[in-house]
């Protein structure tokens, strides 16, 4: 069973944000803001929240929220958008039952080959369903080799067993899923994520990759 540690908050531009200094006195460590989605799609908010989070102590992370079409030029136009530096997570966030898991496995090999790094994979039912209707072994290797940010709102998750435990575990979202529901600062119903370590563990583990 994973212990709830609530440090990680996943918002974008439509989450109403008023104070990061509020989160992170609440003991709240980490964001991950949408930066991208599909083809063409930009998160207007991520530039200006960006600054402000780090500005306030907190971690950043940028995802992309993928969709049917070229992977390549996906992660290709994230990268370009999210501007990452050495100290942003990069994730991707697979949930459309559209997108294939050999398109999600080319989203993640472009990202690696882009920027030196691996990026994290988000994923909740979707991924335990296409790992368990098919046999590619190989993929499901390459997989493991990326951490897992589990998305399932209940207080006993399940996860493939490619993976020893998920990295993160987005435990609530919506008012759906255990409490804690609200972040201060941020937003009521809030997509809140465990990190099952200390502060300085998430911290030297954030952007790696």
């Amino acid at each position: 069973m994973l212990k709830i540690n609530p440090k990680v908050v996943d918002i974008y531009h439509g989450d109403n944000v008023s104070d990061f200094a509020k989160a992170y006195a609440a003991g709240y460590r980490g964001i991950i803001h949408k930066a991208t989605e599909g083809g063409a799609m930009t998160d207007h908010a991520y530039g200006d929240r960006r600054k402000r989070a780090i500005d306030a102590g907190m971690l950043w992370g940028a995802y992309h929220f993928i969709r049917p079409g070229d992977p390549v030029a996906q992660a290709k136009r994230f990268i370009d958008m999210a501007g990452p530096t050495p100290d942003t997570l990069l994730a991707l966030d697979h949930e459309d039952p559209n997108v294939t898991l050999a398109t999600a496995r080319r989203f993640l090999e472009t990202v690696e080959a882009q920027t030196g790094r691996r990026a994290v994979l988000y994923s909740g039912f979707l991924i335990k369903e296409q790992l368990a209707a098919r046999h590619d072994t190989a993929t499901a290797a390459f997989l493991a080799t990326h951490r897992l940010w589990l998305s399932h709102y209940s207080p006993n998750p399940k996860w493939p067993d490619v993976w020893r435990t998920p990295w993160l575990w987005q435990f609530t979202g919506d008012g759906q899923g255990p409490p804690p529901h609200d972040v201060p600062g941020i937003a009521t119903r809030s997509d809140v994520n465990s990190y099952d370590g200390t502060d300085d563990e998430l911290t030297n583990e954030w952007a790696a990759g």
